[in-house]
C-alpha cells in the first residue's frame, strides 16, 4: 500500500507547478511570509495570530479576514498531521522560504508529530546549471528534486525547532552561533546571515537590502519603477522578497531617490547614506519587528559582522 504524504508548499505559484506532477497526497499551502513583521512561537495561537493581523494590514494593507481565510484555514488542515505517513516540506534556499519551513517544522513540532519528514529545496542537482526557484524549475526537474528529497533527522529538526524559537525571541545575536551548525539545510546559514544583515548599518542607518537599491540604481541605467523592481527582484541575494515588500522598501527609500529625465538617481542624501558618510536612522526609524526584534533596536556593524543592541 501507498504511503500518504502531505506536502506543505510555500506559495501559490509553486503548488501549481507541483500539482502537475500529479504526486499522491494532500497539500497544505504555507501562505505566509513570516521573515517579517511580528511572530510569536506558538503558531496558531490567538496572539500569533492577533500579532500576523495587525502587521499584515497596517504594512501591507492585507484585511484580516483575508489571513483567516488564506493562512488560518490551512493551519487547521495541517493540525490532521498525524493521519499522514510522511511529510515533504517543499521550500526555497531563500530567508523568506527559510523562516517559512523552520515555522511549519515548530509547528509539527507543537502538534507532536513523529511522522517521517522530507525536505525539497532548491538546491542545485547534478546537471542543473544553475541555482533556480523551485517554481522556475520546468516540471522534470521538479520531479527530479523530488525523487532527490532529503529526509530530515533528529537533529535537523531540533535546529529548526530552536531557530524558530531564537527567531521569535527579542534578541536576534543569538541565532549567531546557529549561522556555524551543520545540517541538511544546505542554505540556512546563508540565510541567518541574510537576516543579521537586515538591522541597520552602524554607519549609514540603512540596511542590506536598502543600501544595495541604492548601489543599483548608481551602477544601472534604471528608467522605471517597474525596471527598478525587477533589479531589486533579480539582484537581492539570499532574501527571497517578493514584489509587496521589495515596493515598500522602494517606497520607503524616496527621499534618497527621484526620477528625473527617465532615469533614476540618488539625492544628495541618498549619496550619503550610500557611502556613509551621514547616518540617516532617524529619518528611517518605524516599528517593524523581524520575528520578536525591533528592526531599529539594533545596529549592525559590517566589518566586524556584529550586531549591538541599542
Amino acid at each position: 500500500m501507498q504511503n500518504k504524504m502531505l506536502h506543505i508548499t510555500n506559495g501559490d505559484s509553486l503548488t501549481e507547478k507541483m500539482s502537475k506532477l500529479d504526486l499522491p497526497g494532500e497539500v497544505v499551502v504555507w501562505r505566509e511570509m513570516l521573515c517579517e513583521g511580528q511572530t510569536i512561537q506558538e503558531i496558531g495561537s490567538a496572539e500569533f495570530i492577533q500579532a500576523r493581523q495587525v502587521f499584515l494590514e497596517k504594512f501591507y494593507q492585507i484585511p484580516p479576514e483575508d489571513y483567516e481565510a488564506k493562512f488560518v484555514s490551512q493551519l487547521k488542515k495541517l493540525a490532521q498531521a498525524k493521519d499522514y505517513d510522511e511529510i515533504i516540506l517543499w521550500f526555497e534556499f531563500d530567508l523568506f522560504c527559510h523562516i517559512n519551513m523552520v515555522a511549519a517544522i515548530s509547528y509539527l513540532f507543537q502538534q507532536k508529530i513523529e511522522k517521517p519528514i522530507y525536505l525539497v529545496c532548491s538546491k542545485r542537482l547534478k546537471g542543473e546549471k544553475k541555482l533556480q526557484g523551485l517554481s522556475q524549475l520546468t516540471q522534470k526537474e521538479l520531479l527530479n528534486h523530488f525523487n532527490h528529497k532529503i529526509l530530515l533527522n533528529e537533529d535537523d529538526l531540533e535546529l529548526a525547532e530552536l531557530v524558530w524559537k531564537l527567531y521569535c525571541g527579542n534578541n536576534p545575536l543569538r541565532l549567531k552561533p546557529e549561522i556555524k551548525k551543520n545540517s541538511n539545510f544546505e542554505y540556512l546559514s546563508s540565510c541567518l546571515r541574510a537576516h543579521i544583515e537586515r538591522f541597520p548599518n552602524i554607519q549609514s542607518g540603512l540596511n542590506s537590502l536598502e543600501a544595495n537599491l541604492l548601489k543599483l540604481i548608481t551602477s544601472h541605467n534604471i528608467t522605471s519603477q517597474n525596471q527598478l523592481l525587477g533589479y531589486a527582484l533579480e539582484y537581492q541575494g539570499y532574501y527571497g522578497y517578493g514584489d509587496t515588500q521589495m515596493l515598500r522598501i522602494i517606497d520607503n527609500l524616496k527621499s534618497f531617490i527621484y526620477l528625473d529625465n527617465q532615469k533614476y538617481s540618488l539625492t544628495e542624501e541618498g549619496k550619503m547614506a550610500l557611502n556613509k558618510s551621514q547616518n540617516f536612522y532617524q529619518e528611517l526609524q518605524d516599528d517593524l519587528y523581524f520575528g520578536g526584534a525591533r528592526k531599529y533596536d539594533f545596529l549592525y556593524d559590517h566589518e566586524s559582522h556584529h550586531l549591538l543592541k541599542l
